[in-house]
């Protein structure tokens, strides 16, 4: 087979939860272990660092990747869902892996995939742990794909985690209120290994706190250890005036990443470098520096409050909850502009009264929806969003969409474009400005 029959032979095969949802999520841990079982236990041939949260953890395991990197190591990085590729999923020091290995890896196993009939994901994750055993990295980053506990990624034994920030999104699975998503995220937590919470919260700390006591496993709250004194969002970076309260050191950082939201992930990713350090590795300040400062080059990372345009202005982002779209208002309020336009589609089993709610009436819509079964209609996007007073146009195709407001938009408006991973990911040409 081709890549691309391989792909769409596994989407047939396969239940796959960015095309059906809730319906492809398993909620055990039986098929991955049986799935690196047969491929001799991949994951316990290198380290591993795991990450978890409902916003932040994407770009706290790229941070982390790119840090590692630009300390000279070999580093793996599984991540989901994808943009563009599968491939992108499964990434070595940045480089995505082969089209050629996805194919091996299927045909290789394909009998024992359709007798065991994992789901999409577990599949991949298998596929990373080979991967990453195979090319034998220094260590691999790992990025749970959903709530943690009972996430397919939840097999490895890290040598550190970090759990990001926790607010409601899938609720439907995870649970109707911040503590049992904070409790879904807690199972990440393992014995005797270090864990570190990037964003203290009064509702999800007992729930943390409690669990490590039970694991005994020594847990930091990045807010007691570093703070973002002061920080000043550019047009294609951000900077951080970062303050060590451990020597009351003074540095500032350069983040290719964007976006409010970052100044609460760069707390949890440097009192995870302090403990990699305390672990054996050897990451200095400019390894640390680099690895903020070309975070997207290094890494590959793409839409996270990223540019596409100029004159006007035009950026997408892929917050899909409350708690993103928060952060994103708060970027948007201090960008000067004339008009402001959005492009909005989101998934059809998602809650979206909260969202809706924080947007500004006075801003342009356009509602659209993704090429996926989960999407959310977008004239039925459009009826919803005029109850809280949002008025725009239907254009269900993001591409056409984009056309449309840059035929009418003056140079000095602005364009976000989000609602939905998927939504970024259909935009055609998209790329690292």
């Amino acid at each position: 087979m081709t890549y691309q029959e391989t792909i769409e032979y596994l989407y047939q095969q396969l239940p796959v939860f960015h095309r059906i949802g809730k319906k492809a999520f398993k909620a055990d841990l039986d098929n991955t272990i049986k799935l690196c079982q047969h491929l001799d236990n991949p994951h316990e041939k290198f380290k591993t660092i795991h990450i978890a949260g409902t916003n932040g953890k994407g770009s706290s395991s790229h941070y982390l990747a790119s840090i590692l990197q630009s300390a000279g190591y070999k580093v793996g990085l599984y991540t989901s869902p994808h943009l563009k590729s599968f491939t992108e999923r499964i990434r070595i020091n940045g480089v995505p892996i082969l089209e050629n290995s996805v194919i091996s890896f299927v045909e290789n196993n394909k009998s024992f995939l359709e007798e065991l009939k994992p789901s999409f994901f577990e599949m991949s994750v298998g596929m990373a742990f080979e991967y990453f055993a195979q090319e034998q990295v220094d260590i691999a980053v790992i990025e749970v794909g959903l709530g943690g506990r009972l996430d397919s990624t939840n097999i490895i034994t890290p040598i550190l985690s970090l759990i990001t920030n926790i607010s409601l999104d899938h609720t439907d699975i995870l649970g109707d209120t911040i503590s049992k998503i904070a409790f879904e995220k807690a199972g990440i937590i393992k014995e005797n290994i270090p864990v570190v919470i990037s964003e203290r919260n009064s509702e999800t700390e007992f729930v943390f706190l409690q669990k490590s006591k039970f694991e005994n496993a020594p847990i930091y709250f990045a807010e007691e250890f570093y703070s973002v004194e002061n920080y000043e969002e550019k047009e294609l970076y951000l900077e951080l005036e970062i303050i060590d309260f451990s020597n009351n050191c003074k540095t500032i950082l350069f983040s290719q990443l964007v976006g409010e939201y970052q100044v609460k992930n760069i707390l949890g990713v440097l009192k995870s470098v302090e403990l990699l350090n305390q672990l054996d590795f050897s990451i200095n300040a400019e390894a640390i520096f680099k690895g903020v400062k070309k975070v997207i080059t290094n890494t590959g990372l793409q839409g996270r409050w990223q540019l596409l345009s100029y004159n006007p202005t035009m950026l997408c982002d892929t917050a899909h909850n409350v708690a993103g779209f928060i952060q994103v208002l708060n970027s948007i309020k201090k960008i000067k502009y004339r008009n402001l336009w959005m492009i909005l589609g989101f998934v059809s089993d998602k809650d979206i009264s909260g969202i809706l709610e924080l947007l500004p009436k006075a801003a342009n819509y356009i509602f659209c929806q993704a090429k996926i079964l989960r999407a959310l209609d977008a004239s039925e996007l459009s009826i919803i969003a005029q109850k809280y007073g949002l008025i725009g146009e239907v254009i269900p195709d993001v591409n056409n969409a984009i056309r449309r407001i840059k035929s009418i938009a003056e140079f000095n408006d602005f364009i976000y474009i989000g609602g939905s991973t998927f939504i970024v990911a259909e935009i055609s040409g998209i790329e690292i400005l």
